[in-house]
């Protein structure tokens, strides 16, 4: 919200300020991407639980989390010696299947990393790295725009 100051002189002593606040959304800015949970403008970056001033916005870039592969691993491995056991050969199959779904199914994260005065976060998260590419992008567009 901008706020507009007026000033009304009712004697030489007193002076009465009023601040009428006035929606953004009346002010022409100009967007550089938009959904349901993310706004990029020439001067904010509004997620759905915050707001960044593009000013304070230093740099942006995709940052990959990668997921623990560990779990899946370890399940492997604990499938083969069963595997060599005659009688419950049938078990290692069906720990090592288990696994392997398990390991296929892990996708990493990606993150739009934001660098501000105060350091550097993420905010936001998916598993689409064509989403976030397209919020850096137009956070990059944002920068280069206001100069």
């Amino acid at each position: 919200m901008k706020s507009i100051t007026t000033e009304i002189n009712c004697t030489r002593r007193w002076k009465i300020i009023i601040k009428n606040k006035i929606p953004m959304e009346n002010q022409s800015e100009t967007q550089f991407y938009q959904d349901g949970a993310v706004t990029v403008t020439q001067s904010r970056f509004v997620t759905q639980s915050k707001t960044y001033a593009m000013r304070n916005i230093s740099s942006v870039h995709v940052f990959e989390i990668e997921k623990s592969r560990v779990g899946p691993i370890i399940m492997i491995l604990i499938g083969l010696p069963f595997l060599f056991s005659g009688d419950i050969f049938w078990m290692g199959l069906i720990i090592i299947g288990f696994a392997i779904l398990w390991l296929f199914g892990i996708k990493n994260e990606y993150a739009v990393r934001i660098s501000t005065n105060s350091g550097e976060a993420n905010s936001i998260l998916s598993q689409d790295r064509i989403y976030i590419q397209k919020i850096v992008d137009a956070l990059n567009d944002a920068i280069v725009y206001r100069g």
